[in-house]
């Protein structure tokens, strides 16, 4: 066992290499304060939504890939944003990213991806031709 692994100075020297991939302290300060973590990885790919994708085999299996979503997400990023290729990617369903799998099939009736904008102004709220059943009370206004 050598002495540096001894004094565990390979894990200060991991600290500064994982801060120096991140771009120094600012930017390690930054993606820390999104993403609550900072890693050191291995680009593998990004997607057409500006999301980036990274893989280390040295973190615990499960743990070793992950996303960093796009700048303009800022702190309003979620899972649905990521698209169902790049999702059986991160989730082990196949070991090829969607970029280097030529049996992944693409026709033309496939509905292009959309992010989940439920809870947000942008939702699917049903339009109803039925009156409604049960009348909101409205109370009566002082004075009456």
């Amino acid at each position: 066992m050598s002495l540096m692994k001894y004094l565990a100075l390979d894990k200060v020297a991991n600290f500064f290499n994982i801060i120096r991939l991140n771009g120094g302290i600012r930017g390690s300060l930054y993606k820390l304060y999104r993403q609550d973590e900072i890693k050191d990885g291995v680009l593998i790919g990004e997607d057409k939504f500006g999301n980036k994708y990274y893989e280390n085999p040295r973190y615990f299996y499960g743990r070793n890939r992950w996303v960093e979503y796009a700048d303009q997400y800022y702190l309003n990023y979620d899972a649905s944003q990521v698209p169902a290729e790049w999702y059986g990617w991160l989730h082990y369903k196949t070991d090829l990213p969607p970029h280097q799998d030529p049996s992944r099939p693409k026709y033309k009736w496939m509905a292009e991806f959309t992010e989940n904008l439920s809870g947000t102004t942008g939702q699917y709220t049903p339009y109803s031709t039925t009156r409604p059943k049960i009348e909101p009370w409205v109370p009566k206004k002082a004075g009456q």
